[in-house]
Protein backbone atom coordinates (compact mmCIF):
# COMPACT_ATOMS: atom_id res chain seq x y z
CA UNK A 1 0.00 0.00 0.00
CA UNK A 2 1.36 3.36 -0.73
CA UNK A 3 2.70 5.42 1.77
CA UNK A 4 -0.28 8.12 0.78
CA UNK A 5 -3.42 5.68 1.25
CA UNK A 6 -1.97 4.44 4.07
CA UNK A 7 -1.49 8.23 5.90
CA UNK A 8 -6.15 8.17 4.35
CA UNK A 9 -6.53 4.99 5.70
CA UNK A 10 -5.27 6.51 9.14
CA UNK A 11 -6.94 9.48 9.19
CA UNK A 12 -10.40 7.81 8.06
CA UNK A 13 -10.19 4.76 10.11
CA UNK A 14 -12.05 3.48 13.32
CA UNK A 15 -10.82 1.45 16.22
CA UNK A 16 -10.42 -1.95 15.06
CA UNK A 17 -9.99 -0.64 11.37
CA UNK A 18 -5.97 -1.69 10.83
CA UNK A 19 -5.24 -4.83 10.18
CA UNK A 20 -7.40 -8.14 10.00
CA UNK A 21 -9.89 -9.28 7.49
CA UNK A 22 -13.55 -9.28 7.93
CA UNK A 23 -15.36 -11.70 9.27
CA UNK A 24 -18.86 -12.87 7.25
CA UNK A 25 -21.02 -11.86 10.19
CA UNK A 26 -18.94 -8.10 9.61
CA UNK A 27 -20.31 -8.15 6.07
CA UNK A 28 -23.62 -9.29 7.05
CA UNK A 29 -24.24 -6.32 9.24
CA UNK A 30 -22.62 -3.62 6.74
CA UNK A 31 -25.61 -5.34 4.12
CA UNK A 32 -28.07 -4.34 6.99
CA UNK A 33 -26.76 -0.86 7.14
CA UNK A 34 -27.18 -0.45 3.90
CA UNK A 35 -31.06 -1.95 4.38
CA UNK A 36 -31.33 0.33 6.64
CA UNK A 37 -31.10 3.24 4.13
CA UNK A 38 -33.77 1.62 1.53
CA UNK A 39 -36.03 1.44 4.52
CA UNK A 40 -35.58 5.32 5.54
CA UNK A 41 -34.74 3.80 8.87
CA UNK A 42 -32.02 4.86 10.99
CA UNK A 43 -28.11 2.92 10.53
CA UNK A 44 -28.24 -0.09 12.81
CA UNK A 45 -32.29 -0.19 12.92
CA UNK A 46 -31.80 -4.03 11.61
CA UNK A 47 -28.77 -4.64 13.82
CA UNK A 48 -31.18 -3.85 17.29
CA UNK A 49 -33.76 -5.58 15.78
CA UNK A 50 -31.55 -8.55 14.93
CA UNK A 51 -30.67 -8.11 19.05
CA UNK A 52 -34.07 -7.76 19.90
CA UNK A 53 -35.09 -11.36 17.64
CA UNK A 54 -31.92 -12.90 19.96
CA UNK A 55 -33.47 -12.34 23.11
CA UNK A 56 -36.82 -13.42 22.34
CA UNK A 57 -35.78 -16.28 20.81
CA UNK A 58 -33.90 -17.36 24.16
CA UNK A 59 -37.32 -16.08 26.12
CA UNK A 60 -38.77 -18.79 24.28
CA UNK A 61 -36.47 -21.47 24.67
CA UNK A 62 -34.65 -21.96 21.24
CA UNK A 63 -31.18 -23.46 20.89
CA UNK A 64 -27.93 -21.56 19.73
CA UNK A 65 -28.51 -22.56 16.24
CA UNK A 66 -32.14 -21.57 16.52
CA UNK A 67 -31.46 -18.00 17.80
CA UNK A 68 -28.94 -17.89 15.49
CA UNK A 69 -31.31 -18.39 12.43
CA UNK A 70 -33.74 -15.14 13.72
CA UNK A 71 -30.70 -13.13 14.44
CA UNK A 72 -29.70 -13.78 10.85
CA UNK A 73 -33.32 -13.82 9.62
CA UNK A 74 -34.21 -10.24 11.00
CA UNK A 75 -30.81 -8.88 10.05
CA UNK A 76 -31.54 -9.63 6.21
CA UNK A 77 -35.34 -10.05 6.28
CA UNK A 78 -35.48 -6.97 3.81
CA UNK A 79 -32.31 -7.63 1.34
CA UNK A 80 -34.73 -8.31 -1.75
CA UNK A 81 -35.41 -4.55 -0.75
CA UNK A 82 -33.40 -3.68 -3.67
CA UNK A 83 -34.81 -6.02 -5.99
CA UNK A 84 -38.68 -4.59 -5.84
CA UNK A 85 -37.42 -0.96 -5.50
CA UNK A 86 -38.48 0.00 -9.44
CA UNK A 87 -41.71 -1.71 -8.81
CA UNK A 88 -42.05 0.09 -5.12
CA UNK A 89 -41.19 3.42 -7.32
CA UNK A 90 -43.77 2.69 -10.19
CA UNK A 91 -46.80 1.82 -7.85
CA UNK A 92 -46.00 4.76 -5.19
CA UNK A 93 -43.29 6.79 -6.20
CA UNK A 94 -40.73 7.16 -3.70
CA UNK A 95 -39.73 3.71 -2.81
CA UNK A 96 -37.81 4.76 0.39
CA UNK A 97 -40.91 6.88 2.18
CA UNK A 98 -43.44 4.22 1.59
CA UNK A 99 -41.43 1.36 3.10
CA UNK A 100 -40.70 3.71 6.04
CA UNK A 101 -44.31 4.64 6.35
CA UNK A 102 -45.79 1.17 6.02
CA UNK A 103 -44.28 0.46 9.57
CA UNK A 104 -46.88 2.54 10.95
CA UNK A 105 -50.08 0.33 9.67
CA UNK A 106 -51.19 -3.03 9.65
CA UNK A 107 -50.95 -4.62 6.16
CA UNK A 108 -54.68 -5.48 6.53
CA UNK A 109 -58.48 -4.66 5.98
CA UNK A 110 -59.53 -1.16 5.21
CA UNK A 111 -56.35 0.67 7.30
CA UNK A 112 -54.10 -0.79 4.26
CA UNK A 113 -56.40 0.12 1.71
CA UNK A 114 -56.48 3.89 2.77
CA UNK A 115 -52.57 3.78 3.24
CA UNK A 116 -52.37 2.15 -0.26
CA UNK A 117 -55.02 5.10 -1.22
CA UNK A 118 -52.77 7.65 0.35
CA UNK A 119 -48.95 6.86 -0.68
CA UNK A 120 -50.26 5.53 -4.75
CA UNK A 121 -47.82 7.71 -7.17
CA UNK A 122 -47.66 10.26 -4.34
CA UNK A 123 -45.58 13.39 -5.75
CA UNK A 124 -47.52 12.59 -9.03
CA UNK A 125 -49.99 14.22 -10.70
CA UNK A 126 -53.50 14.21 -9.85
CA UNK A 127 -55.02 12.32 -13.12
CA UNK A 128 -51.61 9.99 -13.07
CA UNK A 129 -52.42 9.02 -9.78
CA UNK A 130 -56.06 8.42 -10.29
CA UNK A 131 -54.93 6.18 -12.63
CA UNK A 132 -52.36 4.51 -11.05
CA UNK A 133 -54.79 3.70 -8.50
CA UNK A 134 -57.26 2.33 -10.68
CA UNK A 135 -54.83 0.28 -11.99
CA UNK A 136 -53.77 -1.01 -9.08
CA UNK A 137 -57.30 -1.48 -7.48
CA UNK A 138 -58.76 -3.68 -10.36
CA UNK A 139 -56.07 -6.59 -8.66
CA UNK A 140 -54.40 -5.10 -5.60
CA UNK A 141 -53.72 -8.05 -4.04
CA UNK A 142 -52.50 -10.07 -7.55
CA UNK A 143 -50.51 -6.80 -8.39
CA UNK A 144 -48.53 -6.48 -4.57
CA UNK A 145 -48.71 -10.56 -4.53
CA UNK A 146 -46.44 -10.28 -8.35
CA UNK A 147 -44.05 -7.65 -6.32
CA UNK A 148 -43.66 -9.66 -3.16
CA UNK A 149 -43.29 -12.79 -4.64
CA UNK A 150 -40.56 -11.53 -6.78
CA UNK A 151 -38.85 -9.44 -3.47
CA UNK A 152 -38.94 -12.76 -1.66
CA UNK A 153 -37.42 -15.31 -4.33
CA UNK A 154 -34.69 -12.59 -4.16
CA UNK A 155 -34.36 -12.29 -0.89
CA UNK A 156 -34.11 -15.87 -0.55
CA UNK A 157 -30.92 -16.10 -3.46
CA UNK A 158 -29.01 -12.76 -2.45
CA UNK A 159 -29.08 -14.82 1.15
CA UNK A 160 -27.92 -17.86 -0.18
CA UNK A 161 -24.91 -15.68 -2.36
CA UNK A 162 -24.03 -14.09 0.80
CA UNK A 163 -23.31 -17.81 2.09
CA UNK A 164 -26.25 -17.89 4.88
CA UNK A 165 -27.78 -21.25 5.93
CA UNK A 166 -30.70 -22.41 4.05
CA UNK A 167 -32.64 -22.30 7.05
CA UNK A 168 -32.58 -18.42 7.36
CA UNK A 169 -33.10 -18.57 3.13
CA UNK A 170 -36.57 -20.02 3.95
CA UNK A 171 -37.20 -17.95 6.48
CA UNK A 172 -36.43 -14.66 4.42
CA UNK A 173 -38.39 -15.67 1.77
CA UNK A 174 -41.39 -15.24 4.02
CA UNK A 175 -40.98 -11.58 5.48
CA UNK A 176 -44.66 -10.58 4.12
CA UNK A 177 -46.56 -13.48 5.22
CA UNK A 178 -49.00 -13.54 7.90
CA UNK A 179 -49.91 -15.37 11.23
CA UNK A 180 -53.57 -14.71 9.90
CA UNK A 181 -52.87 -16.16 6.61
CA UNK A 182 -54.06 -12.97 4.81
CA UNK A 183 -50.39 -12.03 3.83
CA UNK A 184 -48.28 -12.32 0.86
CA UNK A 185 -47.39 -13.94 -1.73
CA UNK A 186 -48.02 -17.31 -0.43
CA UNK A 187 -51.02 -16.87 2.22
CA UNK A 188 -49.02 -19.09 4.64
CA UNK A 189 -50.70 -18.95 8.10
CA UNK A 190 -49.18 -19.94 11.57
CA UNK A 191 -46.83 -22.55 12.11
CA UNK A 192 -46.19 -22.90 8.99
CA UNK A 193 -44.12 -19.56 8.52
CA UNK A 194 -41.00 -20.34 9.55
CA UNK A 195 -40.56 -19.56 13.56
CA UNK A 196 -37.49 -17.16 12.59
CA UNK A 197 -39.70 -14.83 10.70
CA UNK A 198 -42.08 -15.05 13.35
CA UNK A 199 -40.01 -13.32 15.58
CA UNK A 200 -38.04 -11.43 12.85
CA UNK A 201 -41.88 -9.80 12.09
CA UNK A 202 -42.45 -8.72 14.98
CA UNK A 203 -38.74 -7.45 16.31
CA UNK A 204 -38.45 -5.34 13.32
CA UNK A 205 -41.41 -3.43 13.87
CA UNK A 206 -41.36 -3.11 17.66
CA UNK A 207 -37.77 -1.69 17.00
CA UNK A 208 -39.28 0.98 15.09
CA UNK A 209 -42.79 1.80 17.05
CA UNK A 210 -40.02 1.46 20.21
CA UNK A 211 -37.60 4.48 18.92
CA UNK A 212 -40.84 6.90 17.97
CA UNK A 213 -43.13 6.68 20.78
CA UNK A 214 -41.87 4.46 23.83
CA UNK A 215 -41.81 1.24 25.31
CA UNK A 216 -45.82 1.19 25.75
CA UNK A 217 -46.35 2.44 22.41
CA UNK A 218 -44.31 -0.76 21.23
CA UNK A 219 -46.78 -3.40 23.64
CA UNK A 220 -49.73 -1.62 22.20
CA UNK A 221 -49.10 -2.08 18.65
CA UNK A 222 -48.03 -5.50 19.25
CA UNK A 223 -51.17 -5.96 21.29
CA UNK A 224 -53.33 -4.96 18.72
CA UNK A 225 -51.44 -7.11 15.76
CA UNK A 226 -51.63 -10.21 18.09
CA UNK A 227 -52.81 -13.13 15.93
CA UNK A 228 -53.34 -10.67 12.86
CA UNK A 229 -49.98 -10.29 11.36
CA UNK A 230 -47.66 -11.48 14.36
CA UNK A 231 -47.72 -15.29 16.43
CA UNK A 232 -49.38 -14.61 19.56
CA UNK A 233 -47.38 -16.73 21.80
CA UNK A 234 -43.72 -14.55 20.37
CA UNK A 235 -46.00 -11.27 21.09
CA UNK A 236 -46.70 -12.96 24.73
CA UNK A 237 -42.96 -13.23 25.17
CA UNK A 238 -41.83 -10.10 23.87
CA UNK A 239 -45.17 -8.27 26.24
CA UNK A 240 -43.87 -9.98 29.47
CA UNK A 241 -40.75 -7.83 29.29
CA UNK A 242 -40.98 -5.65 26.80
CA UNK A 243 -38.97 -3.04 28.80
CA UNK A 244 -36.11 -5.15 29.49
CA UNK A 245 -35.95 -6.82 25.97
CA UNK A 246 -35.58 -3.28 24.39
CA UNK A 247 -33.09 -2.46 26.30
CA UNK A 248 -30.74 -2.51 23.65
CA UNK A 249 -27.53 0.22 22.84
CA UNK A 250 -27.79 2.69 19.87
CA UNK A 251 -25.13 3.71 17.90
CA UNK A 252 -21.67 2.02 17.23
CA UNK A 253 -22.64 0.08 20.36
CA UNK A 254 -25.63 -1.45 18.57
CA UNK A 255 -23.13 -2.40 16.16
CA UNK A 256 -20.51 -4.10 18.79
CA UNK A 257 -23.44 -5.82 20.70
CA UNK A 258 -24.98 -7.36 17.61
CA UNK A 259 -21.89 -8.74 16.21
CA UNK A 260 -20.97 -10.19 19.60
CA UNK A 261 -24.08 -12.02 19.30
CA UNK A 262 -23.63 -13.00 15.62
CA UNK A 263 -23.56 -16.83 14.81
CA UNK A 264 -21.16 -16.10 11.75
CA UNK A 265 -18.62 -13.29 14.12
CA UNK A 266 -15.68 -15.28 13.98
CA UNK A 267 -15.80 -16.92 10.24
CA UNK A 268 -13.14 -14.76 8.41
CA UNK A 269 -12.98 -14.49 4.91
CA UNK A 270 -9.56 -14.06 2.85
CA UNK A 271 -9.04 -14.14 -0.63
CA UNK A 272 -11.59 -15.89 -2.63
CA UNK A 273 -14.71 -15.92 -0.30
CA UNK A 274 -13.70 -11.74 0.57
CA UNK A 275 -13.71 -11.35 -3.19
CA UNK A 276 -17.29 -13.47 -3.52
CA UNK A 277 -19.17 -11.35 -0.21
CA UNK A 278 -18.01 -8.24 -2.48
CA UNK A 279 -18.70 -9.23 -5.61
CA UNK A 280 -22.37 -10.39 -4.03
CA UNK A 281 -23.00 -7.13 -2.12
CA UNK A 282 -22.11 -5.25 -5.53
CA UNK A 283 -24.77 -7.43 -7.43
CA UNK A 284 -27.30 -6.27 -4.54
CA UNK A 285 -26.80 -2.68 -5.26
CA UNK A 286 -26.82 -2.69 -8.87
CA UNK A 287 -30.36 -4.83 -8.47
CA UNK A 288 -32.18 -1.01 -7.24
CA UNK A 289 -31.95 -0.59 -10.93
CA UNK A 290 -32.18 -2.40 -13.89
CA UNK A 291 -30.33 0.20 -15.94
CA UNK A 292 -27.18 -1.08 -13.63
CA UNK A 293 -27.09 -4.48 -14.16
CA UNK A 294 -23.93 -5.85 -14.21
CA UNK A 295 -21.85 -1.72 -13.59
CA UNK A 296 -20.20 -2.74 -10.10
CA UNK A 297 -18.78 -6.02 -11.93
CA UNK A 298 -18.05 -3.50 -14.90
CA UNK A 299 -15.82 -1.22 -12.78
CA UNK A 300 -14.15 -3.56 -10.91
CA UNK A 301 -13.17 -5.39 -14.31
CA UNK A 302 -11.77 -1.88 -15.86
CA UNK A 303 -10.12 -0.72 -12.64
CA UNK A 304 -8.07 -3.47 -11.92
CA UNK A 305 -6.84 -4.15 -15.51
CA UNK A 306 -6.17 -0.08 -15.88
CA UNK A 307 -4.69 -0.19 -12.16
CA UNK A 308 -2.41 -3.15 -13.68
CA UNK A 309 -1.17 -1.35 -16.74
CA UNK A 310 0.03 1.93 -14.72
CA UNK A 311 2.00 -0.14 -12.02
CA UNK A 312 -0.41 -0.17 -9.15
CA UNK A 313 1.22 -2.73 -6.41
CA UNK A 314 -0.85 -5.81 -6.35
CA UNK A 315 -2.62 -5.29 -2.86
CA UNK A 316 -3.68 -1.92 -3.97
CA UNK A 317 -5.12 -3.24 -7.03
CA UNK A 318 -7.05 -5.87 -4.98
CA UNK A 319 -8.69 -3.07 -2.81
CA UNK A 320 -9.37 -0.89 -6.08
CA UNK A 321 -11.29 -4.17 -7.55
CA UNK A 322 -13.15 -4.91 -4.15
CA UNK A 323 -13.80 -1.22 -3.36
CA UNK A 324 -15.27 -1.01 -7.23
CA UNK A 325 -17.87 -4.20 -6.49
CA UNK A 326 -18.91 -1.89 -3.50
CA UNK A 327 -18.76 1.38 -4.44
CA UNK A 328 -22.43 2.12 -5.55
CA UNK A 329 -23.70 0.41 -2.38
CA UNK A 330 -25.31 4.05 -1.04
CA UNK A 331 -27.04 3.90 -3.94
CA UNK A 332 -30.19 2.25 -1.43
CA UNK A 333 -30.44 5.82 0.30
CA UNK A 334 -31.44 7.71 -2.83
CA UNK A 335 -35.41 7.10 -3.95
CA UNK A 336 -35.93 5.12 -7.40
CA UNK A 337 -37.79 8.49 -7.74
CA UNK A 338 -34.58 10.11 -8.29
CA UNK A 339 -32.45 7.29 -10.11
CA UNK A 340 -35.34 6.78 -12.54
CA UNK A 341 -35.98 10.51 -13.68
CA UNK A 342 -36.04 11.09 -17.48
CA UNK A 343 -35.70 14.71 -17.47
CA UNK A 344 -32.91 17.03 -15.45
CA UNK A 345 -32.73 16.49 -11.64
CA UNK A 346 -33.86 19.56 -9.14
CA UNK A 347 -31.72 21.06 -6.19
CA UNK A 348 -33.00 18.43 -3.77
CA UNK A 349 -32.65 15.45 -5.84
CA UNK A 350 -28.87 16.79 -6.99
CA UNK A 351 -28.66 16.97 -2.85
CA UNK A 352 -29.92 13.07 -2.33
CA UNK A 353 -27.43 11.86 -5.05
CA UNK A 354 -24.46 14.01 -4.15
CA UNK A 355 -24.61 12.13 -0.45
CA UNK A 356 -24.61 8.52 -1.86
CA UNK A 357 -20.76 7.60 -1.94
CA UNK A 358 -20.60 9.41 1.71
CA UNK A 359 -23.49 7.02 2.54
CA UNK A 360 -21.50 4.04 0.83
CA UNK A 361 -18.31 4.73 2.87
CA UNK A 362 -20.15 5.05 6.33
CA UNK A 363 -22.01 1.49 5.23
CA UNK A 364 -17.89 -0.10 5.09
CA UNK A 365 -16.65 2.29 7.88
CA UNK A 366 -16.60 -0.10 10.67
CA UNK A 367 -15.20 -3.16 9.08
CA UNK A 368 -11.62 -4.23 9.85
CA UNK A 369 -9.42 -5.31 6.39
CA UNK A 370 -11.88 -2.66 4.20
CA UNK A 371 -11.21 0.70 6.04
CA UNK A 372 -9.07 1.27 2.36
CA UNK A 373 -11.81 0.75 0.39
CA UNK A 374 -14.21 2.53 2.23
CA UNK A 375 -12.08 5.59 1.59
CA UNK A 376 -11.99 5.12 -2.11
CA UNK A 377 -15.73 4.33 -2.05
CA UNK A 378 -16.38 7.85 -0.78
CA UNK A 379 -13.86 9.98 -3.42
CA UNK A 380 -15.45 7.83 -6.67
CA UNK A 381 -16.85 10.86 -7.48
CA UNK A 382 -14.67 13.83 -6.22
CA UNK A 383 -13.00 15.95 -8.99
CA UNK A 384 -9.22 17.14 -9.22
CA UNK A 385 -10.77 20.62 -9.33
CA UNK A 386 -12.79 20.54 -5.82
CA UNK A 387 -15.94 20.90 -7.67
CA UNK A 388 -16.44 16.82 -7.45
CA UNK A 389 -19.16 14.94 -4.28
CA UNK A 390 -19.49 14.64 -1.46
CA UNK A 391 -16.87 16.58 0.03
CA UNK A 392 -15.81 18.54 -2.63
CA UNK A 393 -11.95 16.87 -2.10
CA UNK A 394 -9.29 19.07 -3.50
CA UNK A 395 -6.98 16.97 -6.28
CA UNK A 396 -4.34 17.29 -3.91
CA UNK A 397 -5.71 15.22 -1.60
CA UNK A 398 -6.91 12.25 -4.49
CA UNK A 399 -4.19 9.53 -4.61
CA UNK A 400 -3.86 7.48 -7.65
CA UNK A 401 -6.16 4.99 -6.82
CA UNK A 402 -9.19 7.72 -6.34
CA UNK A 403 -8.08 8.88 -9.82
CA UNK A 404 -8.65 5.75 -11.22
CA UNK A 405 -12.03 4.35 -9.73
CA UNK A 406 -13.16 8.00 -10.64
CA UNK A 407 -12.32 7.35 -14.40
CA UNK A 408 -13.23 3.89 -14.27
CA UNK A 409 -16.80 4.74 -12.86
CA UNK A 410 -17.20 7.65 -15.71
CA UNK A 411 -16.27 4.94 -18.21
CA UNK A 412 -18.20 2.36 -17.24
CA UNK A 413 -21.40 4.93 -16.49
CA UNK A 414 -21.70 6.50 -19.77
CA UNK A 415 -21.58 2.96 -22.25
CA UNK A 416 -24.80 2.48 -20.33
CA UNK A 417 -27.93 3.49 -20.49
CA UNK A 418 -29.85 5.64 -18.25
CA UNK A 419 -33.31 6.88 -18.68
CA UNK A 420 -32.31 9.93 -19.65
CA UNK A 421 -29.96 8.75 -22.32
CA UNK A 422 -29.36 6.18 -24.57
CA UNK A 423 -26.03 4.21 -23.79
CA UNK A 424 -22.70 5.87 -25.49
CA UNK A 425 -20.40 3.82 -27.71
CA UNK A 426 -17.17 2.85 -26.33
CA UNK A 427 -15.23 5.22 -28.65
CA UNK A 428 -17.91 8.48 -27.75
CA UNK A 429 -17.55 7.43 -23.76
CA UNK A 430 -13.36 7.69 -24.24
CA UNK A 431 -14.16 11.20 -25.45
CA UNK A 432 -15.74 12.30 -23.20
CA UNK A 433 -14.30 11.25 -20.64
CA UNK A 434 -11.09 13.70 -22.22
CA UNK A 435 -13.40 16.58 -22.35
CA UNK A 436 -13.84 15.79 -18.54
CA UNK A 437 -10.11 15.88 -18.54
CA UNK A 438 -9.70 18.63 -20.10
CA UNK A 439 -12.74 20.64 -17.61
CA UNK A 440 -10.25 19.52 -14.93
CA UNK A 441 -12.62 16.92 -13.16
CA UNK A 442 -10.43 13.67 -14.35
CA UNK A 443 -6.93 12.52 -14.55
CA UNK A 444 -5.79 12.18 -17.54
CA UNK A 445 -3.32 9.84 -16.68
CA UNK A 446 -6.26 7.56 -15.49
CA UNK A 447 -8.31 8.24 -18.14
CA UNK A 448 -5.59 7.25 -20.82
CA UNK A 449 -5.34 4.13 -18.72
CA UNK A 450 -9.06 3.01 -18.98
CA UNK A 451 -8.87 4.25 -22.39
CA UNK A 452 -6.22 1.46 -23.25
CA UNK A 453 -8.05 -1.11 -21.36
CA UNK A 454 -10.82 -0.19 -22.73
CA UNK A 455 -9.74 -0.31 -26.63
CA UNK A 456 -7.86 -3.54 -25.76
CA UNK A 457 -10.51 -5.33 -24.65
CA UNK A 458 -12.92 -4.68 -27.91
CA UNK A 459 -9.52 -6.06 -29.84
CA UNK A 460 -9.06 -9.31 -27.85
CA UNK A 461 -12.62 -10.07 -26.68
CA UNK A 462 -13.79 -13.51 -28.57
CA UNK A 463 -16.89 -14.22 -29.25
CA UNK A 464 -18.48 -17.04 -27.12
CA UNK A 465 -18.90 -19.90 -28.79
CA UNK A 466 -21.30 -22.12 -26.81
CA UNK A 467 -23.83 -20.88 -24.53
CA UNK A 468 -24.88 -22.18 -21.23
CA UNK A 469 -28.00 -24.04 -20.10
CA UNK A 470 -28.36 -25.08 -23.74
CA UNK A 471 -29.89 -21.59 -24.23
CA UNK A 472 -30.26 -20.65 -28.12
CA UNK A 473 -28.71 -17.27 -29.23
CA UNK A 474 -32.10 -15.38 -29.16
CA UNK A 475 -33.16 -16.62 -25.88
CA UNK A 476 -29.61 -15.46 -24.70
CA UNK A 477 -30.44 -11.97 -26.31
CA UNK A 478 -33.78 -11.88 -24.49
CA UNK A 479 -32.06 -13.24 -21.14
CA UNK A 480 -30.25 -10.04 -21.12
CA UNK A 481 -32.36 -7.91 -22.16
CA UNK A 482 -35.29 -9.44 -19.30
CA UNK A 483 -31.93 -9.12 -17.10
CA UNK A 484 -32.03 -5.00 -17.81
CA UNK A 485 -35.57 -4.60 -16.84
CA UNK A 486 -37.13 -4.59 -20.09
CA UNK A 487 -40.66 -5.55 -20.67
CA UNK A 488 -42.40 -8.03 -22.80
CA UNK A 489 -43.34 -5.11 -25.01
CA UNK A 490 -40.28 -3.45 -25.00
CA UNK A 491 -38.24 -6.27 -26.16
CA UNK A 492 -41.06 -7.69 -28.50
CA UNK A 493 -40.43 -4.07 -30.26
CA UNK A 494 -36.77 -4.05 -29.79
CA UNK A 495 -36.67 -7.66 -31.64
CA UNK A 496 -39.49 -6.79 -33.86
CA UNK A 497 -41.32 -9.99 -32.50
CA UNK A 498 -45.00 -10.49 -31.37
CA UNK A 499 -45.29 -10.39 -27.37
CA UNK A 500 -46.62 -13.55 -27.32
CA UNK A 501 -43.22 -14.91 -28.87
CA UNK A 502 -41.26 -13.01 -26.73
CA UNK A 503 -43.38 -14.67 -23.70
CA UNK A 504 -42.73 -18.09 -24.87
CA UNK A 505 -38.83 -17.23 -25.19
CA UNK A 506 -38.99 -15.86 -21.45
CA UNK A 507 -40.45 -19.01 -20.18
CA UNK A 508 -38.42 -21.38 -22.31
CA UNK A 509 -35.22 -19.18 -21.26
CA UNK A 510 -36.34 -19.10 -17.24
CA UNK A 511 -36.70 -23.09 -17.64
CA UNK A 512 -33.61 -23.89 -18.60
CA UNK A 513 -31.84 -21.72 -16.11
CA UNK A 514 -34.15 -22.84 -13.57
CA UNK A 515 -35.05 -19.93 -12.32
CA UNK A 516 -38.58 -18.08 -11.37
CA UNK A 517 -37.98 -13.82 -11.89
CA UNK A 518 -36.15 -11.31 -13.54
CA UNK A 519 -33.82 -11.27 -10.38
CA UNK A 520 -33.31 -14.66 -10.55
CA UNK A 521 -32.59 -14.39 -14.53
CA UNK A 522 -30.60 -11.15 -13.34
CA UNK A 523 -28.10 -13.00 -11.11
CA UNK A 524 -27.55 -15.81 -14.06
CA UNK A 525 -26.88 -13.12 -16.38
CA UNK A 526 -24.36 -11.71 -14.39
CA UNK A 527 -22.78 -14.48 -13.21
CA UNK A 528 -22.32 -16.46 -16.76
CA UNK A 529 -20.68 -13.45 -18.43
CA UNK A 530 -24.12 -12.04 -20.58
CA UNK A 531 -24.08 -8.41 -18.41
CA UNK A 532 -21.25 -6.99 -16.05
CA UNK A 533 -17.73 -7.28 -18.56
CA UNK A 534 -16.86 -4.17 -20.00
CA UNK A 535 -17.20 -2.48 -22.81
Amino acid sequence: MSLALQERVADNGSVGATAGAPTRGEMIAAVSVAIDLGLGQPAEHMMRAALLADRLAARLGLDDAQRGTAYQATLLMWIGCTADSQEYARWFGNDIEVRSASYLVDWSGLPFLRFLVEHVAQGRPLRQRAATLAALMIDARGSLGTLLHSHCLSAALLAERLGLPRAVQDAVSAAFERYDGRGLPRALAGETIPLAMRIAQLADTVEVHDRLGGVEAAVRMARERRGGQFDPVVVDAFVADAAGLLDIPHGSAAWAAALDRAPDRDEVLLGDELDAAVAAIGDFADLKCPFLLGHSRGVAEIVAAAAREVGVPVDEVTALRRAAHLHDIGRLGVSNLIWSKPDALDDGDWERVRMHPYLGGRVLARIPGLTAEAALVRAHHEHLDGSGYPAGAPGTSLTRSDRLLAAAVAFRAATEPRPYRAALEPDEAIARLHRRVAAGHLDGEAVAAVASTATGNRRTRTPRTVLPAGLTPREAEILTLVAQGRSNREIAAALTLSEKTVRNHVEHTYAKIGVTNRVGASLFAIDHGFVGRSA
